[in-house]
């Protein structure tokens, strides 16, 4: 089940859950835990079939769901550095590794901005120079 922030950063699926029982031939309710407060029947195109592979599991606990049934991603280092020209201006931007995430999902930040939000990656040694 797809779930949580939209975007590259968004948890690929949480889970697994037992299927309770099948209301039609595209719906299902899952056996949810109470901390998520959401519907628990979904259509088909949003489940996935668990495939047994325990690193694509993501534990509901470890992502820190909010109420709103959103979470805050954390930045864990700065994997590598690049400075592109535009035109007339210099434009510095860092690749990130995010909690919760892969590497290969790590994304292009802005240095100003990650600088200004997360200045201890920044702090000794925490750039990919």
């Amino acid at each position: 089940m797809r779930f949580g922030k939209k975007g590259k950063l968004s948890p690929r699926y949480i889970g697994p859950y037992h299927i309770a029982k099948r209301i039609d031939n595209v719906a299902y309710e899952l056996e949810l835990p109470r901390e998520l407060t959401v519907h628990p029947v979904f259509h088909i195109s949003m489940l996935k079939k668990c495939i047994g592979d325990h690193s694509l599991i993501l534990p509901t606990e470890s992502i820190m769901i909010k109420d709103n049934l959103s979470y805050e991603e954390i930045p864990v280092q700065i994997l590598d550095r690049q400075v592109r020209r535009l035109r007339m201006k210099d434009v510095a931007s860092v690749k990130v590794f995010w909690r919760n995430q892969f590497v290969e999902e790590a994304t292009w930040e802005a240095e100003e901005d990650m600088k200004e939000r997360y200045p201890h990656l920044f702090e000794s040694g925490g750039n990919a120079d």
